[in-house]
């Protein structure tokens, strides 16, 4: 039954990891494309 738990946390672990990897991309190309899209656009309209 330990292995089974062990197992159950270490894939816990990983799919924390990923899904923290993911946000922080996720965030990170909000805040940069965002702006840059609104700069562009508003460029654009000059």
């Amino acid at each position: 039954m330990k292995l089974i738990h062990d197992l159950a946390g270490a894939i816990y672990d990983v799919g924390k990891i990923l899904f923290r990897c993911i946000s922080y991309v996720l965030a990170g190309m909000l805040l940069v494309a965002v702006p840059m899209y609104i700069i562009v656009w508003v460029a654009g309209m000059m």
